[in-house]
């Protein structure tokens, strides 16, 4: 009961920082349940059966407080979707003793995308969807990418997907969550349909996952209002570094570092070091920066919807619009 209890716990608060952040839960999700001994392909297929009802809570609850913009959701699900049921594939017919390392390998790539990510551009821009960045073209190959990095990492589709329309496109950044975070309810249904072709229903742990997946639905109505608001550069390094560690030891394990002398937990011990004092390198960042503007104009992102700074912000949107359906 009390490991449920923390499953629980752990669920609600990776999917309070990935509705709000726009990634984490999958990475964080499947990296704690690795940390357990589960095999990889049981890892990230319970993972993406607790998301079946963490991403469909979380979509609804983007779209109910406006943060999702359908023309992107359309144009990311069906590449996303055909890429997680190929990741999905291939990750339940790989062996054990080969997969483990590579999902470790791939979420250690992740972790540290996603702490970089945050490191060298605390805050997204904000301002207009670049024409190139809206187009089928590049919204396409990326929901392929991600939706096949999600499955075979049993997470990635926000560090891949989000991370690169708030780095590209600079519509605002709770739409571009929001966005993100409906079209994944699409790709989880398509990577597990592909698990379930590889693997059946034996071996899933049916209370873990249905730990998972309450937490999650507990918060993603909390997530989904604070798309955006947090401070997402502490969020981000928390995050990232987070998966950094969980992986960090099987990786160093799996190349036989201790074979050679290096002690792991040493590695670890200072890689933990150095990620605490980009946490309070972001903190800093964040406070100096709230402080040189208090007498700002609240940021438009902070305005409740329907309010006149809405109504002014319509032609914008209408360019974004414009942006996503060349």
């Amino acid at each position: 009961m009390t490991t449920l209890l923390l499953v629980h716990l752990a669920g609600f608060a990776a999917q309070l920082v990935d509705g709000s952040l726009g990634m984490g839960y999958g990475v964080t999700s499947a990296s704690l349940l690795l940390s357990t001994g589960i095999a990889p392909a049981l890892a990230s297929a319970s993972v993406n059966a607790a998301q079946l009802g963490t991403t469909l809570s979380s979509g609804i609850s983007h779209w109910k407080v406006g943060n999702v913009d359908w023309r992107i959701v359309r144009r990311l699900s069906g590449p996303g979707a055909g890429g997680g049921f190929a990741g999905a594939t291939v990750l339940s017919s790989l062996d054990t003793s080969v997969a483990r390392p590579v999902m470790a390998w791939l979420l250690l790539v992740l972790g540290v995308v996603v702490t970089v990510r945050f490191v060298l551009r605390p805050s997204p821009r904000r301002g207009r969807m670049s024409r190139w960045s809206g187009r089928r073209r590049f919204l396409g190959p990326l929901g392929a990418g991600g939706g096949f990095v999600n499955a075979t990492g049993g997470g990635g589709w926000g560090p891949v997907v989000t991370s690169t329309l708030l780095a590209t496109a600079t519509v605002e950044p709770r739409r571009v969550i929001g966005s993100v975070a409906t079209s994944e309810f699409v790709v989880t249904v398509a990577a597990s349909a592909g698990f379930l072709v590889g693997l059946g229903l034996r071996d899933l742990d049916w209370w873990t996952i249905g730990a998972l997946m309450l937490g999650g639905v507990v918060a993603a109505p909390f997530a989904a209002l604070l798309a955006g608001r947090l401070p997402q550069a502490v969020l981000g390094v928390a995050v990232g570094g987070l998966i950094v560690l969980l992986n960090l030891g099987p990786v160093l394990t799996g190349l036989g570092a201790q074979e050679v002398g290096v002690s792991v937990p040493v590695v670890v011990g200072g890689v933990a070091a150095v990620w605490l004092g980009l946490l309070v390198r972001a903190g800093v960042v964040v406070v100096r920066a709230r402080r040189s503007r208090p007498d700002e104009v609240p940021d438009e992102d902070l305005r409740p919807e329907g309010s006149a700074s809405r109504a002014e912000r319509e032609p914008d949107d209408e360019r974004v619009a414009a942006g996503v359906n060349a």
